[in-house]
C-alpha cells in the first residue's frame, strides 16, 4: 500500500517549472528556484497518518425491511469484556486455522447504506480447543444464525455452542463450546450478520461522485489493510491465517461488482425484484487484507497482457478517457515484473479500480488494486510532469506487491517492511523499465534515501522491524522508515551481493513461499544459499548476520577515514550518525553495522563497482585499507551511494575533493557528486565536519548540469538560509547569501532554459560521466 505522499519526484529537471516562472528575471528565478526545491524537500519529510477510525453504534444503523428488530443484540446476548488498553493482547490464540469462505454481501448501497451478509469459514483444528475466537467488528449479529458443525456433517441446528462472548477491546468474537474440539478435524462455523457502509474510508464504506449532470452517485468500496476485513464479515484477521475465498455481492441490475477474482456468474436475487447475485470464483489463498470488492457504476477500458491476463481500468464515466496512461505503463511494469520475479502473474485478470474517496495513495489487493483517482488517472492538458511520474511509481509500487506481500506475505506487521520495502525498490525498477529516460535509478531513489537520512538520524527513530504489541501500533508502522529505509537497504543488498545473485535469491524465495507467509529470516536464508553458491560471501557470514545488524536496530552509520601522513593507507571506523544533541553522545556508540565499502581513487576514477570490495564487521574497531594512492590523490567510499551510510574524510582529503569538482566534476559521477554534497552538509550539522569544509563542496556548482547533484544542494541550502533568518545580522547576510546563490545558478539559468521536455530529465544537453 502507498500511504505517504511524495512531492519531491525526481527525475524532473530544473526546466520543468510554472509557466508564470518563465517571464521572471534571472535573480526571481533563482531565488524562487531556491525557495520551491527546499519547501517540497521539507514537505517529503511529512507522512500522512491514518484516519482515526469511528465505529457506529447499533442504534445508528437503519435496519432494511427485511431484518426484523429482533435481529438486534441485547445486552444479555452481548457480554462485554474490559480490559485496560496496555494488557490487551490483540493475537488470535492459534489452536484454528481457516481454510475457506463462503462470504455473501448484499450492500444497500442507494438505500439506508445497511449490510447484509451470511459467512461460512472451515478451519482445522490446529490444537485441542473449547473455543473459537475469531474477529469481528461494526457487525450487528443475533446468537440463534451462529452454527457450528463438522465439515462433513450437513448444517443443522447448532447444539455445541453454550456461550457467546463479544470483546469490542479486542474486537474479538468468542464461541464457548460444550465440547473441546479435535486437533485434525475439520469444522464449520457459519453465521448471518448485519454490516453498515462507513464513511471513514476503511472496511467497508460508502463514497460519493457527481456526474456531468449534477446528480449524487454513490460507490461502495474497501480498504481492509491492515485490520478492518473484520468490519465487513467476521473472520481470522491475520496475515498469516490465508484461506480461499468464494465471495458473493449482490447488486442493483445497472450497477457492476468487482472482487478479487473473476465473475463466475449472475442469478437473480429471489424476492426481490431488479437485483442480481455475482459470484465470484474461488481465489487462491491469500490473507483476509487483501480481500476487496467494489460496487459503483463505472466503465472500463481493457487489454490482455502477454495473451493470459485481462488487465482493466475501472474509473467514473467523466474520467475514462484519463486512463490512457494507465493503460500503457501498467501492461509494460506487469511484463517486467513477471520477467524480474521469473514467475508469472498468478491471476488470470487484473483490475485497477481509481476511487474518488481512497484513504491512501493505492491499494495491492490481489487482482483489485485501487488507488485514489489523481494517483491512477492522467491528464496530459491539465497534469503536471509531477502527476505522471507519481502515477506510475504508484502503479508499478502497487504491481510489485502482487508479488511481494500478496503471493508471499509476511507472517506479522513487525515484519511490514518486507511488503513495503521490497515493493518500493522494485517499483521503481519498474518504473525505470517504462519510462527509461527518467533514469529513476539515478534519481529517485537517491532522493529518498536523503529524506530517509534526515528522519533516521534522530534519536526518536525506529528500527526498520519493529514489534508490534497492539492494535494502534499496527498503523503506526506505515511510515517513510518502512517503505525508503526499507527500498535503500534492500537496493544495498542489490548491490552487495550483485543483481543476477540477488533476483537468483528471490526468485527462489517466491517460489518456496508462494501462497504462504514469511518472516525476513526466510528470505536470509534463501539469499544466502544462493549467495554461497555464486561465491560472493564466504561459507561462514550470512545474510541474517548482516541484515539482522540493519533491520533489528535504528539508524545508520558514518563511516570516518583517516589516511595516513603518505596517504598509502587508511583507517577506518563507524559510530552511529546522530543529528540531535552531541555528536559524541554515548548512544552513538553502542550501535554497529556489517557495512559494504566501496571506493575509488582519482587515479581509477571506477565508480560502476558497488560490489562490496571489503566489509567492516559489527564486531570492529576498525579496518584498514592499504595500498592506496599518494597523498596528493583523492579516495571516495560508497560508490554510487548504494550503501546506507555517511562517510567523512579527514580535512585533506575532503580539500582533495572539493579541489576535483571544480577542476572536472565529472571525473565524479552524479550520484556520488549529490552523496559528497549531502554528507558533507550534513556532517557539519552533526558536528563532526567544519561548516568552511562543507560550503567548500558548492563553490563547484556553477558548472553542475545534473538534477541529482543540484536538488541536493538547493535542499541543503535552505537549510543555510533557514538559518541564516534566525541570525541577528539577517539583512546583510541575506544580501551575501543571494549574492552567492546568484553566482552559482544563473549558468545553469542562461545554459538551459525551460523549453525541453520531460522524457529528458537532465538538466543540461550533455550529461556527466555515467557510472
Amino acid at each position: 500500500m502507498q500511504t505517504a505522499s511524495f512531492p519531491c519526484n525526481s527525475g524532473l529537471g530544473l526546466r520543468q517549472v510554472p509557466a508564470a516562472v518563465r517571464t521572471a528575471s534571472r535573480e526571481a528565478f533563482a531565488q524562487q528556484c531556491l525557495r520551491r526545491t527546499a519547501r517540497m524537500l521539507l514537505f517529503a519529510l511529512l507522512v500522512l497518518s491514518h484516519a482515526t477510525l469511528g465505529l457506529p453504534n447499533a442504534e445508528q444503523v437503519t435496519l432494511p425491511p427485511w431484518v426484523t428488530t429482533e435481529s438486534q443484540p441485547t445486552t444479555t446476548d452481548i457480554p462485554v469484556t474490559t480490559r485496560e488498553k496496555a494488557d490487551l493482547g490483540i493475537r488470535l490464540p492459534g489452536s484454528l486455522k481457516p481454510l475457506h469462505y463462503l462470504v455473501k454481501l448484499q450492500p444497500f448501497i442507494n438505500g439506508n447504506l445497511s449490510v447484509f451478509g451470511y459467512m461460512e469459514v472451515e478451519m482445522e483444528v490446529l490444537e485441542p480447543t473449547s473455543n473459537i475466537t475469531l474477529h469481528m467488528a461494526d457487525i450487528i449479529t443475533k446468537n440463534d444464525t451462529i452454527k457450528l458443525h463438522t465439515a462433513v456433517q450437513t448444517p443443522g441446528r447448532d447444539l455445541w455452542i453454550k456461550k457467546h462472548e463479544y470483546d469490542h477491546g479486542r474486537q474479538f468474537y468468542i464461541a464457548h463450546l460444550t465440547r473441546e474440539l479435535q486437533k485434525g478435524r475439520k469444522y464449520v462455523l457459519s453465521m448471518e450478520f448485519l454490516g453498515y457502509l462507513n464513511d471513514k474510508l476503511h472496511g467497508f464504506y460508502r463514497s460519493t461522485y457527481m456526474d456531468d449532470d449534477g446528480i449524487t452517485r454513490n460507490v461502495a468500496a474497501t480498504q481492509f489493510q491492515p485490520t478492518d476485513a473484520r468490519k465487513a464479515f467476521p473472520c481470522f484477521d491475520e496475515p498469516a491465517l490465508k484461506a480461499t475465498f468464494e465471495i458473493h455481492l449482490a447488486r442493483e441490475s445497472w450497477m457492476t461488482t468487482l472482487s478479487n477474482m473473476p465473475l463466475a456468474e449472475t442469478l437473480p436475487v429471489m424476492g426481490q425484484e431488479g437485483w442480481v447475485w455475482d459470484r465470484y470464483e474461488k481465489s487462491v489463498p491469500m490473507s483476509t487484507y487483501l480481500v476487496a470488492f467494489v460496487v459503483s457504476d463505472f466503465v472500463q477500458v481493457n487489454t490482455t497482457v502477454n495473451d493470459k491476463v485481462l488487465l482493466r481500468v475501472w474509473a467514473r464515466q467523466a474520467a475514462i478517457d484519463q486512463a490512457e496512461y494507465a493503460m500503457d505503463v501498467g501492461p509494460k511494469i506487469l511484463s517486467y515484473l513477471e520477467e524480474y520475479f521469473n514467475l508469472s502473474f498468478p491471476l488470470p485478470k487484473l483490475d485497477m479500480v481509481a476511487l474518488t474517496d481512497f484513504s491512501a495513495r493505492g491499494m495491492e489487493n490481489w487482482g483489485l488494486t485501487t488507488y485514489k483517482e489523481t494517483y491512477l488517472l492522467y491528464n496530459g492538458q491539465v497534469s503536471t510532469p509531477e502527476s505522471k511520474m507519481t502515477v506510475t511509481e504508484i502503479i508499478s509500487h502497487e504491481l510489485a506487491h502482487q508479488w511481494f506481500g500478496d503471493l508471499v506475505t509476511l507472517a506479522w506487521w513487525d515484519d511490514l517492511w518486507l511488503n513495503e520495502g521490497f515493493a518500493s525498490y522494485v517499483s521503481f525498477l519498474g518504473m525505470d523499465h517504462a519510462q527509461p529516460a527518467w533514469k529513476i535509478m539515478e534519481t529517485s531513489i537517491v532522493i529518498r534515501l536523503h529524506v530517509v537520512f534526515g528522519l533516521d538520524s534522530l534519536e526518536s527513530s525506529h528500527r526498520i522491524s519493529i514489534p508490534v504489541s497492539h492494535p494502534d501500533e499496527i498503523a503506526e508502522v506505515f511510515d517513510f522508515i518502512s517503505y525508503y529505509k526499507g527500498a535503500s537497504i534492500v537496493r544495498m543488498m542489490a548491490h552487495y551481493l550483485t543483481e543476477g545473485t540477488f533476483r537468483k535469491g528471490l526468485n527462489n524465495y517466491l517460489r518456496l513461499f508462494k501462497y504462504r507467509n514469511a518472516v525476513q529470516d526466510d528470505l536470509w536464508n534463501c539469499l544466502t544459499m544462493v549467495a554461497h553458491e555464486d561465491g560472493i560471501l564466504p561459507q561462514d557470514v550470512t545474510v541474517k548476520m548482516i541484515m539482522d545488524t540493519w533491520t533489528l536496530q535504528k539508524g545508520y552509520p558514518v563511516i570516518q577515514v583517516i589516511r595516513s601522513p603518505n596517504g598509502s593507507s587508511a583507517t577506518l571506523t563507524q559510530e552511529r550518525f546522530l543529528l540531535e544533541g552531541s555528536a559524541n553522545s554515548s548512544s552513538t556508540t553502542d550501535y554497529k553495522w556489517w557495512v559494504p565499502l566501496t571506493f575509488t581513487t582519482q587515479s581509477e576514477a571506477n565508480f560502476s563497482q558497488t560490489q562490496a570490495s571489503l566489509w567492516m564487521k559489527d564486531s570492529e574497531d576498525h579496518v584498514t585499507v592499504s595500498f592506496l594512492p599518494p597523498k596528493d590523490q583523492w579516495v571516495i567510499f560508497n560508490l554510487q551511494q548504494t550503501g546506507y551510510y555517511r562517510v567523512n574524510y579527514d580535512d585533506h582529503n575532503w580539500n582533495l575533493i572539493i579541489q576535483q569538482l571544480k577542476k572536472d566534476h565529472q571525473v565524479i559521477c552524479p550520484i556520488n557528486r549529490a552523496q559528497i554534497i549531502d554528507d558533507a552538509m550534513n556532517l557539519a550539522k552533526a558536528g563532526h565536519l567544519s561548516y568552511k569544509i562543507a560550503i567548500g563542496v558548492y563553490s563547484y556548482l556553477r558548472n553542475e548540469g545534473e538534477y541529482l547533484p543540484w536538488v541536493t544542494s538547493v535542499g541543503t541550502l535552505g537549510y543555510i538560509e533557514k538559518m541564516l533568518r534566525q541570525s541577528p545580522g539577517f539583512g546583510a547576510l541575506k544580501v551575501l547569501f543571494t549574492a552567492t546563490f546568484l553566482d552559482l545558478v544563473l549558468p545553469l539559468y542562461d545554459t538551459v532554459g525551460f523549453d525541453d521536455k520531460l522524457e529528458d530529465p537532465t538538466l543540461s544537453k550533455g550529461r556527466g560521466r555515467s557510472p
